[in-house]
């Protein structure tokens, strides 16, 4: 069966309007590539309202929402308390080039909730990880950096590469990369060496080699653009280890800063980074970005010290309201963390049920309010690297992810992605959802 084959909302003429005209301007017809719905077919939905726990597209049709601006919107679209702080700071103008107060006071947040001792900001997640990467190289005077496959760090030319196979069976080839996107010169992709994600014999192995070349080492804490991979104890250690060769250890907390807890999922899983990389909730939806961590290391950062590093938008105050209106709201509800997971464990006990019922093959990864369904037949957690996530069945999950679309569920329109759960999900949120799950996977296990 196709994904043409599902019903669908009767009114798309206007989503299928502005595509159309989107692909006469804007490569693919979209400003980021997931958005295109190509990995699971039809005529992305153009959103025109978001309030609460939902969207509402062009045509008029609302979607109960899980992607939440890919993670932003931790407390809901359209937030009372964040708009207010938006719409004051713009009555103040919109951009000042110059310092201003918000700035230090969303730095002296971050960085008391989070334990780091400064704070730079910047305009993207992309931003703050090519600039922390570009901060290690200075502090160490090495050249080298190691990440993992399927860890997504944004665009930058030094970070879009993939491992080779064999990483501890050809020790002249261990942590060899290559690039994945057209437009990156063989030579960025040579500095960058890649592991296993929660490999951690790998991981030693290639420090063990070449440690001593090493500036950095990148990681998410937990992946979210492989679907959800869980680190496991072991892995956690070996990530502590490498700093015994003088490498610095680098979490990229972009996707989970505050959203699995007030201090991140470093401090959900007591990891000890050198520096961290923030983006998404610290904006409140607004375009942001951050990096931080230890004084010694960050005073290497201009003008205090020699690394460059600048942005004409760095700081922007509405950006600045945003972040400091979310993190104020998170701090003061401290059961809010409880009530994500809560939800996000009853949405996958039903999803569980569901595809159980209809004969669906499943393997459920979640923590905190972030959850992928990996379409293939293993156990719940036991999907926990790239290759494991690469099994997946996604022509099934593309008939899924229609079957939700066509009841009023937006999903994360690709399977190795993560859904993210808001405080403005609810009880009627969990019962519509798992209602066009049920049905959907019926017509999955009837294909």
């Amino acid at each position: 069966m196709t994904t043409n084959a599902f019903p669908v909302p009767t009114q798309t003429a206007r989503s299928e309007a502005l595509f159309a005209r989107a692909r006469a301007v804007t490569p693919g017809g979209v400003n980021s590539p997931v958005r295109a719905f190509r990995s699971v077919g039809g005529t992305p939905r153009f959103m025109a309202h978001a309030d609460g726990a939902y969207l509402t597209d062009a045509d008029g049709t609302q979607y109960v929402d899980y992607i939440g601006s890919w993670g932003p919107m931790i407390l809901g679209h359209n937030h009372p308390g964040v708009r207010e702080a938006i719409l004051q700071a713009l009555a103040g103008g919109t951009s000042f080039g110059a310092p201003g107060e918000r700035e230090v006071q969303l730095a002296e947040l971050v960085t008391r909730l989070t334990g780091t001792e400064r704070v730079r900001f910047v305009n993207s997640g992309t931003e703050a990880t090519m600039s922390a990467l570009r901060l290690a190289r200075g502090a160490t005077g090495r050249k080298f950096i190691v990440k993992f496959r399927g860890n997504y760090h944004g665009h930058a030319d030094g970070l879009l590469v993939e491992a080779g196979s064999g990483l501890l069976t050809n020790a002249d080839h261990l942590g060899g990369s290559a690039p994945s996107s057209a437009g990156v010169p063989e030579e960025y992709a040579r500095l960058t060496l890649v592991s296993e994600y929660n490999d951690p014999a790998a991981l030693d192995a290639l420090m063990a080699a070449r440690g001593h070349e090493v500036a950095a080492v990148i990681f998410e804490p937990v992946v979210g653009n492989a679907g959800v991979l869980i680190p496991t104890p072991d892995f956690v250690a070996a990530l502590h280890r490498v700093k015994a060769s003088g490498a610095l250890l680098i979490a990229d907390e972009v996707m989970t800063g505050f959203r699995l807890s007030l201090r991140g999922a470093t401090g959900l899983l007591g990891l000890q980074p050198d520096l961290i990389c923030w983006g998404k909730i610290i904006g409140g939806g607004l375009p942001v970005g951050a990096y931080g961590g230890r004084a010694d290391v960050m005073d290497f950062v201009s003008p205090q010290g020699p690394v460059y590093q600048a942005g004409t938008l760095s700081g922007n105050p509405l950006a600045m309201a945003a972040g400091l209106a979310t993190l104020q709201a998170l701090e003061a509800d401290p059961g809010l963390y409880a009530r994500l997971d809560a939800y996000t464990a009853a949405l996958a006990g039903g999803l569980r049920e569901t595809a159980r019922e209809a004969g669906v093959a499943i393997s459920l990864n979640h923590i905190g309010s972030m959850l992928t369904a990996f379409f293939q037949d293993a156990p719940d957690g036991s999907v926990r690297t790239y290759t494991d996530a690469a099994r997946s069945d996604t022509a099934a999950f593309a008939r899924w992810f229609q079957g939700l679309l066509a009841r009023g569920v937006y999903w994360a329109p690709s399977q190795f992605e993560s859904i993210f759960v808001s405080g403005a999900h609810g009880d009627a949120e969990l019962g519509l959802t798992l209602d066009a799950a049920q049905a959907a996977f019926a017509e999955v296990g009837g294909a």
